[in-house]
């Protein structure tokens, strides 16, 4: 499975949420998945989108053929735009499937990591950040995939960001020390975004 991660800043709200809506016409392409996506937490201007694909073969012919007819709708109401496509390496937790009607947020975590500590990285995720992970009450369900360059995406959903606190709370940073996150990572990032039910294909 393809993971196609968006995000941008928006210059304005109400047009971008109105073209978000038109990504409806997503249905019935061959080879998506699903689609959702809402607001940062710490920065309410950055919009996050998340897309679904079989695979690069049914994506690619998406691009070529119906996408631009779909971002004309959002056309000058953001800027700095950032897109990262990820392949599924493997689950968090149970089955992934991109379905969001029980999830209010989704935790991104993203690494860009060195290359001779990639394999170690890989594991340590599967060993120590999985479980801890699935472990906690209010994760449903998550995503690890990879992007070419040694880069990294962990996207978990969750009932609520309380729920998603606890887990923080509950030793992170005691978590990074046996994985060794610091010397795998040349650099990570996060945010915390809130799902708007209407952007969910």
């Amino acid at each position: 499975m393809l993971v196609k991660w968006i995000r941008c800043s928006v210059v304005d709200r109400h047009g971008f949420e109105r073209g978000q809506r038109k990504w409806a016409g997503l249905l019935g392409e061959p080879g998506f998945r699903g689609q959702s996506g809402g607001w940062s937490r710490t920065r309410p201007d950055v919009a996050h989108v998340f897309a679904f694909w079989e695979n690069r073969v049914f994506y690619d012919s998406f691009m070529a053929r119906g996408h631009d007819r779909l971002a004309a709708g959002q056309s000058g109401m953001f800027r700095d735009m950032q897109v990262t496509l990820f392949e599924r390496r493997f689950d968090v937790k149970t089955g992934f499937e991109p379905h969001f009607a029980e999830a209010d947020v989704v935790r991104i975590a993203h690494s860009r990591v060195h290359e001779e500590r990639a394999e170690h990285f890989v594991l340590m995720q599967q060993q120590v950040w999985n479980p801890a992970m699935a472990g906690s009450p209010g994760m449903l369900r998550g995503v690890f995939g990879e992007a070419p360059g040694n880069e990294f995406l962990a996207l978990s959903l969750w009932k609520s960001s309380a729920e998603r606190g606890k887990y923080r709370a509950a030793g992170a940073e005691r978590l990074a020390a046996r994985a060794q996150t610091e010397t795998d990572v040349i650099a990570l990032t996060g945010d915390v975004v809130e799902l708007d039910p209407s952007w969910t294909v």
